[in-house]
Order: structure tokens, then C-alpha cells, then sequence
């Protein structure tokens, strides 16, 4: 789905609620680990131009900087403004580290751009085909890698999963736009799970294994692969 056929609504969400989402995307418990993981998973030299679809608020950015070093390219890519502009402010020491508004999907990047490393973490779930946008971010990159981190239910089987998965579904539900519906048609936490499947086996079709890891009590996902 383009960013011009996304629902307004969605964009409204999430730019109004950009605030607690910036104080979530920092300060949950574990977040930081996973995030140092997802960038670990880029294995990223000096130098190395690294994308990241659905930045958000740029909680990844010092991160993936820290990774390619001053001599290195960042870019963060979101498609909702108030979201940026934290990003924005977060990144505004760094002059390596560029923010740019646009679709995951169609990725306002120079065709020419060389990407050695791209990671997303947390928005496949919002896109209407995650394997396909899985497909064409392998493409971009080419022999370089690409890492998914993304939510869904705890399949563990670990005595805890039962709690974690209906605190889990609760907090799906209350951000998934429009956030007023009681009852849906469909499961969303199913509809989630059926996207994170789809677009980690696709990863993990296209390249060779660098990261399978769980965090979070097991919600979240890592999968990290390298490009043929």
C-alpha cells in the first residue's frame, strides 16, 4: 500500500500519539538491547551506508551512526511528519544522518544509491504486502543485509506466554487506528502474526542466517539474514 492509499487516519494516529510512542520506542524495559542487537545484525563496517524503513522517531539512528562511523551514511525513512520531526531533532548533531519523509514501499532513494545494510523494525506489520516489500528491500540492497524486528505473539510454548500474548493483543488492539472499534471483523493480533510470519520467511527464503533471536518475553522477533 502507497503512502497516498493509507488510511488518513492512520497517519493521524500516529502523529498524535508521537509523544508516548518516542517515550515507549526509548524506555520500555529491553528496548535498547534489541535495538543495539538490530543494529549489530546489520553487521555494518565504517564507512557503510545503512536505510532504515519506518524510522519513527529515530530510536535506531545513534545506533545504526554509531555503526558506520562519522565517514558512514544514515538515512530514515517514515511517512508520518510529527514522527519525523523528533527524529529530526534526535539526529540534528550528526550530518551524516539524514531523515526523509516517504513510503517504506517506494523509498524516495537515488536508484543509484548504494545500500550496504537495511533494517526495519516494527512496520511491516502496517504494510497491506510484507513480503513483497520484504522482496524489493532485498533487491535494493543486493549482497548486503537486511533485518527485520517485529512483534507478534509469543509461540514459545514458555509457561509465561499465556499472560504475555493477552497483554500482547491487548496493546494491539489500542493501537490499531481506528482506536474507538470494540469488535473487528478479523482477529488483528492474527492479522499481525500473519504478517510477521510472512515477511520474516521471506527474509529467511532470500538470504543466508545471521540472527534468529527472540526479546521482549518473546513478542519480538529478530531475524537478521545476508544477501546471496
Amino acid at each position: 500500500m502507497s503512502a497516498s492509499e493509507r488510511p488518513e487516519s492512520a497517519r493521524e494516529f500516529y502523529g498524535r500519539w508521537a509523544a508516548l510512542y518516542d517515550l515507549i520506542a526509548r524506555k520500555t524495559p529491553g528496548v535498547a538491547h534489541l535495538r543495539r542487537r538490530a543494529a549489530a545484525a546489520c553487521r555494518l563496517e565504517p564507512g557503510d551506508t545503512v536505510v532504515e524503513m519506518g524510522c519513527g522517531t529515530g530510536a535506531n539512528l545513534p545506533y545504526l551512526r554509531e555503526a558506520v562511523g562519522p565517514e558512514g551514511t544514515v538515512i530514515g525513512i517514515d511517512f508520518t511528519g510529527p514522527v519525523l520531526e523528533r527524529a529530526r531533532d534526535l539526529v540534528s548533531g550528526y550530518d551524516n544522518v539524514h531523515v526523509v519523509r516517504g513510503d517504506a514501499t517506494r523509498p524516495p532513494l537515488d536508484a543509484a544509491e548504494d545500500v550496504d545494510a537495511l533494517l526495519a523494525t516494527f512496520v511491516v506489520g502496517m504494510l497491506e504486502d510484507p513480503a513483497g516489500a520484504v522482496d524489493d528491500w532485498c533487491d535494493m540492497v543486493g549482497d548486503g543485509h537486511v533485518v527485520l524486528a517485529n512483534a507478534a505473539r509469543n509461540d514459545g510454548g514458555e509457561w509465561y506466554a499465556p499472560a504475555v500474548n493477552a497483554a500482547f493483543r491487548a496493546i494491539v488492539v489500542l493501537s490499531t487506528p481506528p482506536t474507538t472499534r470494540l469488535r473487528y471483523e478479523d482477529d488483528p493480533t492474527g492479522r499481525l502474526d500473519a504478517k510477521i510470519d510472512a515477511a520474516h520467511g521471506r527474509l529467511r527464503e532470500r538470504s543466508s542466517a545471521v540472527a534468529d533471536e527472540r526479546h521482549l518475553f518473546g513478542v519480538v522477533r529478530l531475524t537478521g539474514g545476508r544477501l546471496a
